[in-house]
Protein backbone atom coordinates (compact mmCIF):
# COMPACT_ATOMS: atom_id res chain seq x y z
CA UNK A 1 0.00 0.00 0.00
CA UNK A 2 2.71 2.43 -1.02
CA UNK A 3 0.36 4.80 -2.81
CA UNK A 4 -0.26 8.19 -1.26
CA UNK A 5 -4.01 8.69 -0.99
CA UNK A 6 -5.32 11.16 1.53
CA UNK A 7 -8.28 10.41 3.78
CA UNK A 8 -10.77 12.39 1.70
CA UNK A 9 -9.79 10.69 -1.55
CA UNK A 10 -9.88 7.25 0.05
CA UNK A 11 -13.27 7.89 1.67
CA UNK A 12 -14.79 9.21 -1.57
CA UNK A 13 -13.50 6.24 -3.57
CA UNK A 14 -14.84 3.89 -0.92
CA UNK A 15 -18.26 5.57 -1.10
CA UNK A 16 -18.23 5.14 -4.89
CA UNK A 17 -17.43 1.44 -4.60
CA UNK A 18 -20.17 0.91 -2.01
CA UNK A 19 -22.67 2.77 -4.17
CA UNK A 20 -21.76 0.70 -7.23
CA UNK A 21 -22.17 -2.51 -5.26
CA UNK A 22 -25.51 -1.42 -3.77
CA UNK A 23 -26.84 -0.43 -7.18
CA UNK A 24 -25.64 -3.64 -8.81
CA UNK A 25 -23.37 -1.74 -11.20
CA UNK A 26 -20.43 -4.08 -10.65
CA UNK A 27 -20.21 -7.33 -12.53
CA UNK A 28 -19.32 -10.52 -10.74
CA UNK A 29 -15.98 -10.40 -12.55
CA UNK A 30 -15.17 -6.99 -11.03
CA UNK A 31 -16.56 -7.66 -7.57
CA UNK A 32 -13.48 -9.36 -6.14
CA UNK A 33 -11.17 -6.53 -7.21
CA UNK A 34 -13.56 -3.89 -5.90
CA UNK A 35 -13.82 -5.63 -2.52
CA UNK A 36 -10.01 -5.87 -2.31
CA UNK A 37 -9.70 -2.18 -3.17
CA UNK A 38 -12.36 -1.31 -0.58
CA UNK A 39 -10.37 -3.21 2.07
CA UNK A 40 -7.25 -1.19 1.17
CA UNK A 41 -9.19 2.06 1.39
CA UNK A 42 -10.65 1.11 4.77
CA UNK A 43 -7.12 0.45 6.08
CA UNK A 44 -5.98 3.87 4.80
CA UNK A 45 -8.92 5.63 6.46
CA UNK A 46 -8.53 3.71 9.74
CA UNK A 47 -4.80 4.45 9.90
CA UNK A 48 -5.36 8.15 9.23
CA UNK A 49 -8.10 8.39 11.87
CA UNK A 50 -5.95 6.59 14.43
CA UNK A 51 -2.92 8.77 13.67
CA UNK A 52 -5.01 11.92 13.87
CA UNK A 53 -6.52 10.87 17.19
CA UNK A 54 -3.05 10.19 18.61
CA UNK A 55 -1.80 13.57 17.37
CA UNK A 56 -4.75 15.42 18.89
CA UNK A 57 -4.36 13.60 22.22
CA UNK A 58 -0.64 14.43 22.27
CA UNK A 59 -1.35 18.12 21.58
CA UNK A 60 -4.04 18.24 24.27
CA UNK A 61 -1.69 16.59 26.77
CA UNK A 62 1.05 19.12 25.91
CA UNK A 63 -1.42 21.99 26.33
CA UNK A 64 -2.55 20.61 29.65
CA UNK A 65 1.04 20.25 30.84
CA UNK A 66 1.89 23.76 29.66
CA UNK A 67 -1.17 25.13 31.41
CA UNK A 68 -0.20 23.37 34.65
CA UNK A 69 3.33 24.78 34.41
CA UNK A 70 1.93 28.29 33.94
CA UNK A 71 -0.13 27.96 37.13
CA UNK A 72 2.96 27.36 39.27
Amino acid sequence: MSEKVNYTEAFEELQTIVSEIEQGEISVDELSEKVKRAAQLIKICKLKLTTTEEDVNKILKELSTASSDDDE
